[in-house]
């Protein structure tokens, strides 16, 4: 019987592991990133209130992935006062060079004034949130900062329609 309960244990352990998704209903624990910021100062998660925010944890190797996400996201033409984006990009996650990538940054912030930028060096969302390294998370908060959305990996068409459902739902 105790092997029996430890093999579920570490069942239920790996499945949480390889889902990497935030609970929701949840404000996830305060993440502060000195240097996250596009302009060299502190980024802290508390700032995820007052809007519904769609974060995006990148490993810039595979950027690509859920380019469609914000894409359907901006069709849907929520009013930026009260919805935006938030891209963190896991920079301990690739062979690129920091400074190559920051650079990249600086000019997708400077063409995308509806989302913030952030620099995660350390893979703090990964080691706090337990969000996937190496993949592509999407997470979504409502005003107060608990997530409505957490999915790791590549959305798919039933994903995506979840997450508009819930970002407009909570835009109400």
């Amino acid at each position: 019987m105790k092997k029996f309960v430890l093999f579920c244990l570490s069942v239920i352990f790996f499945i949480a592991v390889v889902n990497a998704e935030l609970p929701l209903g949840e404000k996830p624990s305060l993440i502060v990133l000195p240097d996250g910021n596009i302009d060299g100062s502190t980024w802290k998660s508390e700032e995820i209130i007052g809007k519904v925010f769609v974060l995006f944890y990148v490993d810039p190797d595979e950027k690509e992935i859920n380019q469609h996400v914000k894409k359907a996201l901006l069709k849907e033409k929520f009013p930026l006062d009260q919805f935006g984006f938030i891209a963190v990009m896991n920079l301990a996650a690739t062979w690129i060079p920091n400074f190559a990538i920051e650079s990249m940054l600086k000019n997708a912030q400077a063409e995308s004034a509806d989302t913030i930028i952030v620099k995660d060096k350390t893979k703090e969302l990964v080691k706090k949130w337990a969000l996937k390294d190496d993949s592509f998370d999407v997470v979504a908060f409502d005003k107060k900062g608990r997530v409505i959305f957490s999915k790791d990996g590549k959305l798919l068409v039933k994903d995506l329609e979840t997450l508009i459902k819930k970002v407009r739902k909570h835009l109400e």
